[in-house]
């Protein structure tokens, strides 16, 4: 997982005393970058046929777009440990399904509800229940808190569910066995479909989401009452934040996009397919069909095979014999011509279209190493070129160096020239060779490919 600070360095302050970092709207939209964090599973975020998806994600790009900045993810299951990167600013913004009657830590604010929950039990059915009445299920079945006695329940460490079940006993006098582990709640309740435990306890709209995939587990009985769930965000020095989000929330919840997405994530009876497939990340470690030609071939250009996989996935979605209105072909829509000077048939194959893609890449490199020392900078050009052509991206950092820009640095620099080759000043400039071009589209192509890549990175282990 790559690791952001969050915080402008110009506009962050620590709190005396408190170790608690604090920096607002304006930090962050001088940043370019909302940092957020938040849990990964089958609902919330999720990697599916090279796509990220999930409830949390969607919510978050919503409101990034909304206020018009770039969305960093960093997922985490421990929330203590969310908790903790809210704390000393290494994030903004907490996307936890947080209860707003919790106590997780008195450094952070909760937004509006963004729903309502309860807590619910996980048990296993009997091994028979298939044949039996639902009377007779129910029967062997806790339907009560206190059938919770004497009972070992496994929750997630840092959860707000130990809190709960300690109340409980309280409440009861009756002893409960309370293992906390450093595992999520839908592994957790994969362990009790399997029989590897008895108990656990999660939110129920994950739970009924997760009864779909393991038909054997019960989740109808309640732990807690319900209570409304939120986002956080630090306590301190985030007023304008809280704000927007607020504002933001209380207008999206009311349209027919909200209600489409709740329904898509926790009403969807497709979510068993996609949890099923080949291609759902958070078991298989898969994006598409073709990984293994990707592994195979990124090293030849010293990339790592995730941001080869984005690249192929913005250009063709992984449809070996897709084509464009211009005749580029195949998985990294080449166009034939290129191929022809590689001496590939790039019809022939996906694996053949993989090579000529490759080479092509490489052409490109040797145009763009001599020129850009920082590798990391170096593939920003090479992703616009492979785009727009070198010509073009070659313009711009003429523009860029004539008007006193860094021509080796894209964001904010390079890029900014190769949007304003669209207007006539610039495009008939001396310095300009290739003409106009309206660049918009290639910049787009570069922060979607790295942004996917990014979200790779958070969910997909490196080999």
């Amino acid at each position: 997982m790559t690791v952001f600070t969050a915080c402008s360095p110009h506009r962050t302050t620590k709190i005396p005393d408190s170790g608690i970092v604090s920096c607002d709207l304006d930090s962050i939209r001088e940043r370019g970058k909302l940092v957020a964090v938040t849990d990964f599973n089958s609902t919330d975020y999720f990697i599916y046929k090279g796509d990220p998806m999930g409830f949390n994600y969607e919510l978050l790009k919503s409101f990034s777009d909304d206020i018009g900045i770039d969305l960093e993810i960093i997922p985490e299951n421990q929330p203590d440990k969310a908790l903790q990167m809210l704390k000393t600013g290494e994030a903004d913004l907490l996307a936890f399904n947080l209860s707003l009657d919790s106590s997780e830590s008195k450094d952070i604010r909760y937004t509006v509800p963004i729903g309502e929950t309860k807590q619910v039990l996980i048990q296993r059915k009997p091994r028979n229940w298939t044949s039996l009445s639902a009377d007779l299920v129910d029967a062997k079945l806790i339907r009560s808190q206190s059938g919770l006695t004497g009972k070992t329940i496994y929750v997630p460490a840092g959860s707000s569910y130990a809190a709960q079940l300690i109340s409980l006993g309280k409440e009861t006098g009756k002893q409960i066995n309370i293992i906390e582990v450093p595992f999520e709640s839908e592994k957790l309740i994969k362990n009790v479909a399997r029989g590897v435990i008895d108990y656990t306890i999660c939110d129920e709209n994950l739970a009924l989401v997760n009864s779909t995939y393991f038909p054997v587990i019960d989740v109808n009985t309640p732990i807690s009452l319900p209570h409304k769930i939120t986002w956080s965000v630090r306590k301190n020095n985030s007023d304008k934040l809280l704000a927007a989000l607020d504002r933001w929330m209380t207008t999206y919840k009311l349209t027919g996009s909200y209600a489409l997405l709740y329904a898509k994530y926790f009403k969807n009876a497709r979510s068993i397919a996609i949890v099923n497939s080949d291609f759902y990340a958070l078991n298989t470690g898969k994006v598409s069909q073709y990984d293994d030609l990707i592994k195979k071939f990124s090293p030849s250009i010293n990339w790592d095979w995730r941001l080869l996989a984005s690249l192929i996935c913005q250009e063709s979605h992984f449809d070996p014999n897709v084509e464009s209105y211009a005749g580029a072909f195949g998985l990294m829509q080449i166009m034939p011509d290129t191929g022809k000077n590689f001496g590939i048939d790039i019809t022939s194959s996906p694996e053949n279209n993989l090579k000529a893609g490759i080479r092509y890449i490489k052409w490109l490199s040797s145009i763009f190493s001599p020129k850009i020392s920082d590798e990391k900078e170096r593939i920003n050009f090479i992703l616009a070129a492979y785009n727009a052509g070198p010509g073009h991206v070659l313009d711009a950092m003429k523009l860029a160096e004539k008007n006193g820009m860094d021509p080796e640095k894209w964001n904010g620099n390079v890029a900014l020239w190769l949007l304003k080759k669209s207007q006539p000043q610039y495009y008939n400039d001396s310095v300009v060779k290739s003409g106009y071009f309206k660049g918009i589209e290639s910049v787009r192509f570069v922060s979607q490919i790295l942004e996917r890549y990014e979200n790779y990175k958070n969910i997909i282990p490196d080999e």
